[in-house]
């Protein structure tokens, strides 16, 4: 029955194929029919090997070396500088790490006038670790975010008094009078207002050691550098010279020498953390793009509050550098 089958399969492609061949024009020269009666043939002898039931697959076509050689040369994505400071910020602020969310987002008072740094620090203001909301205070304050004075003013009546005197500070700085409220409770310890902002933390306020802690005693004023607090300062009082050289690198920031600048750039590089911190900080503060390089370096330290600083700081910088063509183009208009 087999035989059969397959001898009637035969027949009908030799007929199909003898069909096809007859229908060729007749202008079609001896040569073309021999190649259309070989492409029928071929077709037939595909039809007997194909078991009945199943559909002839087309052949594969070939992969090139030019399919291969693109896969294989496709670019991959790299971050520019910007793109990686805003992803290690971004990365940071939004974390379960609480020291390092209240790190990332202190720092973000190194990038002032820029809309997504604000934003996260006017979230952090919400934040369920008072620390992180200590930080974003005092951020907004340092970048002098004046759209954010009335989130500010809602700060002054956290339950936590580091909280409060942080969003004072940060009114303060940008000449508000609802700071003066903090400070007079703080003085005096009486409520200047119907509504006492920090009442409740009065013993608090009258604790030399908790007010040290809250950055009010004298002499460790010069700590918040990227978020540092008294915890910090407590683990580096075996070394005498670092929170001093700290301190005067933040006062350096100011100071137009360019021979300042190659000092900072070398602190930079400090084997303390504390100063390298400080010494970021204040290459950010001078504004000067020339440091950006210097300045993103430090964007791998295996410190997070010097990894942090560096990222704002180079956020900062480039803001500058890319801003000043636009400058020069306005004056050159102008003149």
């Amino acid at each position: 029955m087999l035989v059969r089958a397959l001898t009637g399969v035969s027949v009908l492609a030799l007929i199909a194929a003898s069909l096809v061949v007859a229908q060729e024009k007749p202008t079609v020269s001896a040569s073309g029919r021999q190649l259309n009666a070989t492409a029928a043939a071929q077709s037939a002898s595909s039809a007997l090997s194909t078991p009945a039931g199943t559909t002839p697959q087309a052949p594969a076509e070939p992969k090139g070396d030019k399919a291969g050689a693109s896969a294989a040369t496709e670019p991959k994505s790299v971050l520019t500088p910007k793109q990686e400071a805003w992803k290690i910020l971004d990365t940071a602020c939004k974390g379960d790490k609480v020291s390092n969310r209240a790190t990332a987002i202190r720092v973000l008072g190194l990038v002032p006038n820029d809309a997504r740094a604000r934003k996260l620090a006017e979230d952090a203001l919400k934040d369920d670790k008072f620390e992180v909301r200590t930080a974003a205070a005092t951020a907004l304050g340092d970048m002098n975010a004046r759209a954010s004075i009335p989130k500010l003013k809602e700060a002054l009546g956290d339950k936590e008094a580091s909280v409060a005197l942080a969003a004072a500070h940060a009114l303060n700085l940008m000449h508000d009078d609802s700071a003066y409220e903090v400070y007079y409770e703080i003085l005096s310890g009486d409520r200047k207002a119907s509504r006492g902002l920090i009442a409740s933390e009065a013993a608090v306020l009258k604790d030399k050691k908790k007010m040290a802690e809250l950055g009010f005693e004298e002499g460790i004023g010069f700590i918040p550098f990227a978020g540092i607090g008294w915890g910090a300062f407590k683990t580096i009082t075996k070394d005498d010279t670092s929170p001093v050289r700290a301190a005067a690198a933040k006062v350096l920031a100011k100071d137009p020498d360019p021979a300042t600048s190659k000092a900072l750039d070398q602190a930079a590089g400090d084997k303390n953390w504390l100063v390298r911190a400080a010494a970021l900080e204040a290459l950010a503060k001078r504004g000067n793009p020339e440091a950006l390089d210097t300045v993103a370096r430090y964007m791998s330290d295996d410190k997070v509050a010097v990894k942090y600083t560096a990222a704002a700081a180079v956020l900062h910088l480039t803001r500058i550098k890319e801003s000043r063509p636009r400058t020069r183009a306005m004056k050159k208009q102008a003149g």
